[in-house]
């Protein structure tokens, strides 16, 4: 290994073969970027400002929200650079960087899509003593420990990954630095590397999946006990929103992580990463949007009340 020199920077050629393509991607990405930050902002700052929605739930969806916009833009406005540039380079410490923000981001959704589960399974299944079980120090310690971990798992993977030695090898057939991908350029043995990726695969993807699983069925039988149609209705409505978002984000998520790895890269595997990174927190804030009363109800507020200030 000592005719190799340092890596000091990648190449990111992802989808180079097909330039039309890029173009296309390009104005798309762009588009569905400003959609994802002008969406997930509104929802925080309504979520913020009108009083109704001082609320677990609504504060785990504006989490959501704001890691969301942390997510896109540590990936969308490189990769947009990288479709338009000649070069298509990141240094190693901006690789390193994007690898553990998007990583981390990644595992702090996951566990905090189990954490909004459990409050709507208190909220259906408890209602009672749903303000006594989800109190304010509850619901902050389990937003924030969603934070942690996955930081937590960001950090470890990400430096047991950019110790390993690449042997000169910088060309990332990918469009991001994932981790998958550049696994793939390492000249050692990368078996430990697996191992901890399986593991944290397990349990930041399918144990919180089993628990989003479990509670549902909860949910599903108090709802079916409801003796009305129509607060069976309203009831199942307020979890729709939440497990469209899950059934988007983790059908994604384990086609990425949990299939068979392949040692080339398809155009394929590169067009659901970018559904996994771009479409699912674009359709987050509209579909929170859409199927919940509470929140055009408040957008409508929020929005009179400042239509208001301006005639005066």
């Amino acid at each position: 290994m000592g005719n190799y020199s340092a890596v000091t920077e990648f190449f990111l050629v992802g989808l180079s073969k097909y330039p039309e393509l890029q173009l296309f991607l390009f104005a798309l990405c762009l588009i569905m970027y400003a959609i994802i930050l002008l969406g997930n902002s509104l929802l925080i700052v309504i979520s913020i400002l009108d009083s109704r929605l001082h609320t677990p739930m609504y504060f785990f969806l504006g989490n959501l929200s704001f890691l969301d916009i942390c997510y896109t833009s540590s990936s969308i406005p490189p990769m947009l650079i990288i479709f338009r540039s000649k070069t298509k380079s990141i240094s190693f410490i901006g690789c390193a960087l994007q690898m553990v923000a998007s990583l981390g981001l990644g595992s702090t959704e996951c566990v905090l899509l189990a954490v909004m589960a459990y409050d709507r399974y208190v909220a259906i299944c408890n209602p009672l003593r749903y303000p006594i079980i989800m109190n304010r120090v509850l619901y902050v310690h389990m937003a924030a420990w969603s934070w942690i971990i996955g930081c937590m798992n960001s950090l470890v993977q990400t430096a047991l990954t950019m110790v390993l030695p690449f042997c000169g090898n910088n060309i990332i057939d990918h469009l991001t630095c994932e981790i998958l991908a550049l696994l793939k350029l390492v000249c050692s043995d990368i078996s430990m590397n697996v191992l901890i990726m399986t593991v944290a695969s397990i349990v930041l993807l399918v144990i919180p999946l089993l628990l989003i699983f479990i509670s549902y069925i909860f949910i599903l039988s108090s709802i079916l006990r409801i003796n009305s149609t129509e607060g069976r209705k309203k009831t199942f409505s307020t979890c729709s929103a939440h497990l469209t978002v899950v059934i988007l984000f983790y059908g994604s998520a384990l086609f990425m992580y949990m299939k068979p790895k392949s040692k080339d890269t398809k155009a394929s595997d590169e067009i659901i990463g970018l559904s996994y990174g771009v479409v699912t927190p674009m359709l987050n804030p509209i579909i929170y949007s859409l199927r919940n009363k509470e929140v055009k109800e408040a957008v409508k507020k929020v929005l009179s009340r400042y239509l208001h200030l301006w005639k005066i």
